[in-house]
């Protein structure tokens, strides 16, 4: 119940959201050289209110790394999402104010703009809705983001920002607008891997994880069938028997659909190298291990996904995989300039 009165709250108090028929295609012509369209990726997605222009992408990161977003000022947005490590975290559960732990494993933004949805159980429609869930959760930010957006709007810089950039004085339709435009630039797509199936340089992929990369695209490992795409996932909600017993119900706080007990959104493989540990609660620290888990099939859930099987791999060939899937990271954007602290 908790989520849906964040949700609630949060889109009565941007106004009017965007819905997923309001999202129109940014033409790549019109982002910065740093922020290229990959290869073989669709152009980004941008609501209609919300078109991309320098003068929001700059308050969006200003906005990004401000701890007053905190309601104690000891933590911004990137205090969760580091760019060294993906935009995501180190820990198993971030810590919010005052210390609190937070209720689940903090995402990666890689790609974000891509998504069809927000947040594990998928009830988020839009970038800019999903900005104001942070804010009021009572573990990360803890704040009201009316009060938020007084306290920022009382900033002149950040409130001539604003005025530049929507031509309105700072608010919560601000706010969003502007994180969202920022993180929409997180595209990656520039490892080893994309270098290599683009043709771009055949010695990108070293000979260990282009095996990987068979195995992974096997029908006895079937990885792709959930981590398929360009970006790695086909954004479906799967319980992958991590559990026998969940203490988080996962899509089933949504929906109060007994099917989707303990189902989460398939997760991006793209920097997955980057960002232990793993699971919707962080429970796995690391590749080696996560392999060990599909391998075994994980356990018998009433609600696991039929595509969780298990395989069989010798030691060569976990190594082999665990290669592939280090050849999706993408060093070129977890140390581009544009996004560091300004």
């Amino acid at each position: 119940m908790r989520i849906r009165g964040l949700i609630y709250l949060g889109i009565l108090i941007m106004g009017t959201a965007c819905k997923n028929d309001d999202i129109q295609v940014l033409p790549s012509s019109e982002w910065p050289a740093l922020m290229e369209i990959p290869t073989g990726f669709p152009e980004v997605p941008e609501p209609s209110d919300n078109a991309f222009t320098k003068e929001r992408w700059e308050l969006g990161k200003r906005l990004f790394f401000d701890k007053r977003f905190s309601s104690d000022q000891s933590i911004s947005c990137a205090s969760c999402h580091k760019q060294s490590i993906a935009f995501s975290d180190d820990v198993a559960k971030s810590i919010g104010v005052e210390n609190r732990t937070g209720f689940r494993n903090a995402p990666s933004l890689t790609n974000v703009a891509y998504h069809p949805y927000y947040t594990r159980e998928g009830g988020i429609q839009s970038l800019e809705q999903q900005i104001a869930v942070p804010i009021q959760e009572h573990d990360e930010f803890n704040n009201n983001i009316v009060e938020l957006a007084a306290l920022l709007q009382a900033d002149p810089d950040i409130n001539q920002q604003a005025l530049n950039a929507y031509g309105r004085a700072f608010d919560p339709y601000v706010l969003t607008r502007a994180l969202a435009c920022f993180e929409r630039s997180f595209i990656s797509g520039f490892s080893p891997y994309d270098l290599y199936i683009n043709n771009i340089d055949q010695e990108a992929m070293s000979d260990i994880a282009l095996r990987g990369m068979d195995l992974f695209f096997s029908d006895e490992l079937a990885c792709s069938s959930c981590h398929s795409g360009f970006n790695f996932t086909n954004y479906a909600f799967e319980n992958n028997g991590l559990y026998l017993t969940y203490a988080d119900s996962g899509r089933y706080r949504l929906t109060f659909d007994t099917l989707d007990i303990a189902r989460f959104k398939v997760p991006s493989l793209r920097n997955i190298a980057l960002t232990a540990p793993y699971m919707h609660d962080g429970s796995i620290v690391s590749l080696e291990e996560v392999i060990d888990h599909y391998a075994t099939g994980g356990f018998n859930h009433k609600q696991k996904s039929n595509l969780i099987q298990g395989f069989e791999l010798n030691n060569s060939d976990k190594q082999a995989l665990q290669a592939f899937l280090e050849s999706l990271t993408d060093d070129t954007f977890i140390t581009n300039p544009i996004f560091a602290e300004p």
